[in-house]
């Protein structure tokens, strides 16, 4: 199996230099992308490419990675001033105060008991926040470990990666807590995404890898797949129905793939700075990366045997 882009063009965004960062789909069928050095989150409509941006509270917040709740809304993290974001598909915007001080939220998903969970960077911990704002956490077995992108397995527990720690890390909706160590050390894990067949991807930031776990009756396999450039920088990950992983190139402005069966392709953006941080397949299979140094990019995926 092999896989290649047609570059479909940039939607520019409103607000120049605004650092368009992560993107999820809404219930709505938008894109909704966070603006993280404006302090803003911004709704894309698929069909017609139009924008509209909503500022938050804080210019300064540092909204960072986003995700459809199970309240029909968007919820986000809030690097920088340490609050958990919520967002109607109306635009109306409220936050949640985090118990833990300057914890750092980074990685968001909506849980199987329909509460949102987040890691914390700052504390090695993983917080809990449900719909009315209840917020608990649990503290993981390590320290300085930097719990950072976080999915729901296939086994309805939370997976999460821990770049300083160089592990994979698991955790119930009943806080039980074990992690799977990396074999490539420095490989410092990040961007993280569930495939098709219950897969587990990870990009390796530090050693310009993309990973592979599974889980079956021989236990946790971890497979890596090394990228042309050890110091291209992968970043964040998104998985498409057929099971191909495609992943940002933070350090060289490029996107990529890897098919099941390990072929890696690279597609460079229109500048090697574009900085490409999060990226997200719309409802119609067009795949969108947020260039944080551009706008939002789209591409038209093909696949071919």
């Amino acid at each position: 199996m092999t896989t290649s882009v047609t570059p479909l063009g940039t939607v520019d965004l409103p607000t120049v230099g605004s650092g368009p960062y992560a993107l999820a789909v809404g219930p709505d069928g938008h894109l909704w992308c966070t603006l993280v050095t404006s302090g803003r989150i911004a709704r894309l409509t698929p069909t017609t490419g139009r924008v509209e941006e909503f500022a938050l509270d804080s210019s300064d917040c540092g909204p960072t990675l986003v995700t459809a709740g199970p309240d029909g809304a968007l919820w986000f993290t809030r690097y920088r001033d340490h609050r958990i974001g919520r967002i109607t598909v109306d635009g109306e915007t409220r936050s949640y105060a985090l118990p833990g001080g300057a914890g750092g939220p980074y990685g968001i998903a909506a849980g199987p008991d329909d509460a949102l969970w987040f890691t914390l960077t700052n504390t090695d911990r993983i917080g809990r926040i449900d719909t009315d704002g209840k917020v608990r956490e649990y503290p993981l077995p390590c320290e300085g470990g930097f719990p950072s992108f976080l999915t729901v397995g296939p086994d309805g527990a939370l997976w999460f990666t821990l770049n300083q720690a160089n592990a994979i890390g698991r955790i119930t909706v009943s806080g039980g807590v074990r992690l799977h160590p990396l074999p490539t050390p420095g490989a410092a894990p990040v961007g993280l995404a569930v495939g098709p067949d219950g897969s587990l991807w990870f990009a390796e930031i530090g050693a310009g890898r993309i990973g592979r776990l599974t889980t079956g009756r021989a236990g946790v396999e971890i497979a890596e797949f090394a990228l042309p450039e050890a110091d291209c920088r992968p970043h964040a990950v998104a998985v498409a129905p057929d099971g191909t992983c495609w992943f940002t190139e933070w350090g060289t402005g490029r996107i990529g793939s890897v098919t099941p069966d390990g072929k890696v392709t690279e597609h460079p953006l229109a500048s090697p700075d574009r900085e490409p941080h999060g990226l997200a397949f719309g409802p119609d299979g067009t795949l969108y990366v947020a260039e944080e140094s551009g706008g939002i990019s789209r591409w038209e995926v093909h696949r071919a045997a």
